[in-house]
């Protein structure tokens, strides 16, 4: 690989990340996914002075969305 397309391919993935940045801020204060760590089976326990989140049912969910979203992309992708 020579310098030219690494050059590219960094600014690409600076492009993105940027761009995965500023959708993420966006979704924040859209106030869309206020719910995600506090669903029914997301473990909070609440100290003194600490609190410690463990979001396994959240995790699951976003598991199954991007899984049934990027099956989609790729049977588009592979169709004939």
């Amino acid at each position: 690989m020579d310098l030219q397309n690494l050059g590219r391919l960094l600014l690409i993935l600076g492009i993105a990340i940027a761009v995965v940045g500023a959708l993420l801020l966006l979704l924040g204060r859209s106030g869309l996914f206020g719910s995600f760590g506090s669903l029914p089976g997301d473990i909070r326990i609440e100290g003194q002075g600490f609190t410690c989140l463990i979001p396994i049912v959240s995790m699951l969910l976003i598991s199954v969305v991007l899984t049934i979203v990027l099956n989609i992309i790729i049977r588009l992708i592979n169709r004939p």
